[in-house]
C-alpha cells in the first residue's frame, strides 16, 4: 500500500518467532525511501509520557482519527516495509508535522 508522509496507518509486525504478529500504529515520517520501505514513528495509547514522546490527538488530523489519545515514541523510529500496511487511519496537519521534525530533530541532534 502507498503512504504519504504524516499520515498514521496500521501495520502488522511479526515478532522474531514469525508466528504471531500484532497490529500497530505508526505514523508515516518518510515516505520515499527504496525498496518499498517507508521511516515510521511508533504509536502509543499508553498514558505515561517520556520526554521524547509527543502526544497526538484527534483535533491534529485534517482527515481521519485515532481511536483513542496517543502520543508518537520518537526514540524508536524504524524503517518499515510498505507491504505490512493494513489499513489507513488518517493524516495529520501541516502544524503537527512541523512539531514533530522539531521533536525529531531534537532528540536525533539533525543538523542543517
Amino acid at each position: 500500500m502507498e503512504v504519504k508522509q504524516g499520515e498514521v496507518v496500521l501495520c502488522q509486525f511479526y515478532f522474531s518467532d514469525a508466528k504471531q504478529a500484532k497490529n500497530r500504529p505508526v505514523m508515516v515520517y518518510k515516505d520515499n525511501l527504496p525498496f518499498d520501505d517507508f521511516i515510521g514513528i511508533p504509536i502509543s495509547s499508553k498514558s505515561i509520557q517520556h520526554s521524547d514522546e509527543l502526544p497526538i490527538n484527534n483535533r491534529e488530523f485534517l482527515l481521519g482519527s485515532l481511536p483513542k489519545p496517543s502520543k508518537l515514541i520518537i526514540r524508536k523510529t524504524f524503517v518499515i516495509s510498505k507491504q505490512v500496511v493494513l489499513k489507513r487511519y488518517g493524516q495529520v496537519n501541516p502544524q503537527k508535522m512541523d512539531e514533530i521534525f522539531h521533536a525529531f530533530c531534537n532528540y536525533f541532534e539533525c543538523r542543517q
